[in-house]
């Protein structure tokens, strides 16, 4: 493919939380100032295309109400009031807040805290050199995807999965739990090719009518976190027809006699009881399951959020395991690309650093950190001082009333570095402004494909932002940190990091745009076997050796039922899908994400809203234990009876609670190794 460009156009890549990694043609106007953002054809995952977010990026990196110098708080813990300051003073004032801390009650009191505000490896990671080579607490990121991970992993051995261009040569896509007319445009592109070329079929198995659902050959809305059951029912109704792959299942997986009992155990009429769905509906994908045998799985993460959800994704990921789909031209399974990228991360990370004695403190449960529970502190000391980048916990993480009560405290010392003003940052002591993605130097991770793709700086910062690595160099030179990271730009850092993986240098990545990488499982006539020890499929897992809570999970494929019981108090199931122009909390400050999204809408089932005396447009609230919230309604056929809707993590102003949907999600961990159920939440639902 050609790759050359006009001169205006400068190819970079979004590191933001999305499995794609674009790879990005940027219209620089000015030093300072971009024009139009498209996707690059030079890779042919990206082919051209990207997301309208990203597509409209000047509305965020020129945005008025971006931050543009350093802030001291003046005001109460969440009131947002703030004066301006140096940088000299506010790091000098985050690094004495740090020795106090850790001069007080150990290293381990500070906290470095980062999540998936962008998914650079300098930029997401690049902290954690700070806190290895200082020896704070180090970080479990869970609140993502875990579960989902987890229960791939339970099976097929590794976060790894066919090469997902390959829908592009399927008959039948199976894409289960993701939504990717809404959230992976590239995604889309592939299989609208197989469905050109090749007359496949699409199927969008879902919580609700999503607007892939729509555009599927045939959508199916079921309960939420039943999936598993109707995994079960068309694998059963595969065994029955003689369509098991047994030359497959003797060479590559651990089948027997009793995992092909137990799953002939689960009929079509039990998951259709289970699931919501008709029978006649389960039977016929049950017939183009068994009668397509180039089946691509594309496993989401939306229908792992639930309690049960790393059962239910390994439940899922056996169905391409139970046809040999993995050795068929065409076939093959794929989730996210997790695993396999071989990156030395020495410098940027200083992963060689780390100290396994130094406690690791789960992200998701930062409400129950700095609450000071002892079971979420493993034992050690309070945390007395963080710095969170690339994280807006007061309104993403779960239980945010518990969040919030703990950033309020006022012997907590926090600096937020940001672009914005967001809640989180509004609870800060010290507010650093950032850069964006198009204002520093990093390489991303396709965790949707298999490429690193290269992110080269297009213009210079706003105003006095700082690049996240800059901040770390910063405090390290005040705190007196040693390592040889600490004495390199990010150019340098990085270009010894891909020279150390077997990349080359910077600026033949620059010139190149992606980095292709060999993580993918081989499918099709070069399948031999699975990133296991034996490289044998698991259909019996060993949960235990997953995580600390996997001991109660269940030892074969199976419909776990453990989830968040709507009762009679709470008698409805919440889900809380993306938002199709929001990404968490990002861009919900841009004016083309807000007008397309407007006010949080709740979607309720006519016939749930009729006995409730509920009409279209009203006024409503919901909630339970953890908190309530008053929003619109909008009478939607697209959810079963008893599910409700609400997509996208509005912001907290857009509710006149003053919090947003995240107060209703409870924060206990989800089995094996932690996570949060975002989507399995039991709620009242009541006229305002």
């Amino acid at each position: 493919m050609d790759g050359s460009l006009a001169p205006s156009q400068i190819r970079t890549a979004c590191p933001h939380d999305c499995p794609s990694a674009c790879v990005l043609e940027v219209e620089k106007l000015s030093p300072t100032r971009i024009g139009r953002v498209r996707g690059s054809a030079a890779y042919d995952y990206t082919a051209g295309t990207c997301c309208a977010k990203v597509a409209r990026y000047a509305e965020r990196v020129h945005h008025p109400g971006r931050l543009a110098r350093p802030l001291l708080r003046v005001g109460a813990k969440g009131e947002g009031r703030f004066a301006e300051i140096g940088w000299d003073e506010a790091l000098d004032r985050v690094a004495e807040a740090f020795r106090a801390a850790a001069a007080e009650y150990g290293p381990e009191a500070v906290w470095p805290y980062h999540s998936g505000g962008t998914l650079g490896v300098l930029s997401r990671w690049g902290i954690d050199r700070l806190r290895h080579v200082m020896g704070y607490s180090r970080q479990i990121s869970t609140i993502c995807i875990t579960p989902a991970q987890m229960g791939w992993k339970a099976g097929i051995g590794a976060a790894r999965g066919s090469d997902p261009r390959g829908v592009a040569e399927a008959d039948l896509i199976l894409m289960w739990g993701g939504n990717p007319v809404a959230t992976q445009v590239n995604l889309m592109s592939h299989i609208q090719r197989a469905r050109k070329s090749r007359g496949a079929k699409l199927v969008v198995i879902d919580a609700y009518r999503s607007p892939s659902i729509e555009a599927a050959d045939l959508g199916l809305v079921l309960r939420p976190g039943t999936d598993a059951a109707l995994a079960l029912a068309l694998m059963a109704a595969a065994l029955e027809a003689g369509a098991a792959d047994r030359d497959f299942l003797a060479q590559h997986t651990d089948w027997s006699a009793e995992v092909e009992a137990h799953i002939r155990s689960h009929s079509i009429p039990w998951a259709a009881e289970v699931t919501g769905l008709s029978e006649a509906a389960i039977a016929e994908l049950a017939r183009l399951y068994i009668e397509t045998p180039r089946l691509f799985l594309r496993a989401g993460v939306g229908f792992t959020r639930h309690r049960n959800g790393a059962a239910t994704m390994h439940a899922v990921s056996c169905l391409a395991a139970l046809t040999g789909a993995w050795a068929k031209e065409g076939g093959g399974a794929f989730f996210y690309a997790l695993d396999g990228w071989g990156l030395d991360t020495r410098l940027a990370w200083a992963s060689d650093r780390i100290d396994p004695k130094v406690r690791v403190l789960d992200q998701s449960r930062i409400g129950a950190v700095l609450n000071s529970e002892a079971e979420a502190l493993c034992g050690g000391p309070p945390v007395k001082a963080m710095l969170i980048q690339n994280a807006n916990s007061a309104e993403v993480a779960p239980d945010s009333h518990a969040v919030r009560r703990g950033l309020a405290r006022e012997d907590l010392f926090l600096a937020v570095h940001e672009q914005f003003l967001t809640p989180t940052a509004a609870f800060a002591d010290i507010v650093l402004p950032a850069t964006t993605f198009l204002e520093q130097n990093d390489i991303t991770m396709g965790l949707g494909h298999t490429a690193l793709t290269v992110a080269p700086q297009v213009i210079a910062p706003y105003a006095e932002a700082r690049s996240n690595h800059a901040v770390v160099q910063g405090l390290a030179a005040r705190l007196g940190a040693e390592h040889p990271g600490f004495g390199m730009s990010d150019v340098e850092i990085l270009d010894s990091t891909l020279r150390a993986s077997g990349h080359g240098g910077w600026a033949e990545a620059v010139a190149q745009g992606f980095l292709p990488v060999a993580n993918a499982i081989p499918s099709g006539p070069a399948f031999a076997g699975f990133p296991q020890p034996d490289g044998r499929f698991r259909f019996r897992p060993d949960w235990a050796a997953l995580g600390p809570y996997g001991g109660e999970m269940p030892s074969l494929p199976s419909y776990w039922q453990k989830l968040e019981w709507a009762g009679a108090d709470t008698p409805f199931r919440l889900i809380t899908p993306p938002a199709r122009s929001f990404l968490n909390t990002s861009f919900t400050e841009t004016p083309g994400s807000k007008k397309r999204e407007g006010a949080p809408v709740l979607r309720v089932n006519p016939k749930n809203a009729a006995r409730l005396g509920i009409t279209d447009g009203a006024t409503v609230r919901i909630g339970n234990a953890r908190g309530a919230l008053t929003l619109k309604a909008m009478l939607f056929d697209g959810v079963l009876e008893g599910v409700l809707a609400l997509e996208g993590i509005s912001p907290s102003a857009d509710f006149p609670e003053g919090i947003g949907v995240n107060a209703l999600v409870g924060a206990d961990p989800v089995a094996p190794a932690g996570g949060v159920a975002f989507h399995d939440i039991a709620v009242w639902l009541r006229p305002a």
